[in-house]
């Protein structure tokens, strides 16, 4: 059974920072893509950044690029998301997601393609 775990979400100050980490049990993150992408009410589902597993090429949505880092660790099968000076805006549900790819075009695949997710992590930036 393939299980993806998020954790590291929580409340902050605008300006602050966050980590989340997701835990991706039952396979080993080879040719993948993975992404992480957030939710907020009334609003849909957008991609916030990935990578693609064997060349570790990544992507950012315009809104984030120079805030958020992501990262995965093979041997740890996790999915890492570095979010610095956080804005009230990027208050959502974050999910973790993966699919898995042998091409790699991970940057235009939208969300509905992705067929392994998490329950998702809220993160609450106040102003």
């Amino acid at each position: 059974q393939v299980a993806l775990a998020e954790s590291g979400g929580g409340s902050v100050q605008a300006g602050g920072s966050l980590r989340l980490s997701c835990v991706i049990s039952g396979y080993t993150m080879s040719k993948y893509c993975m992404a992480w992408f957030r939710q907020a009410p009334g609003k849909e589902r957008e991609a916030v950044a990935g990578l693609y597993t064997h060349s570790e090429r990544t992507h950012f949505a315009d809104s984030v690029k120079g805030r958020f880092t992501i990262s995965h660790d093979k041997e740890a099968n996790t999915l890492n998301l570095q979010m610095n000076n956080l804005k009230p805006e990027d208050t959502a549900m974050y999910y973790c997601a993966a699919l898995q790819s042998n091409f790699g075009i991970c940057g235009i695949t939208p969300a509905f393609k992705y067929n392994m997710w998490g329950q998702g992590t809220q993160v609450t930036v106040s102003s």
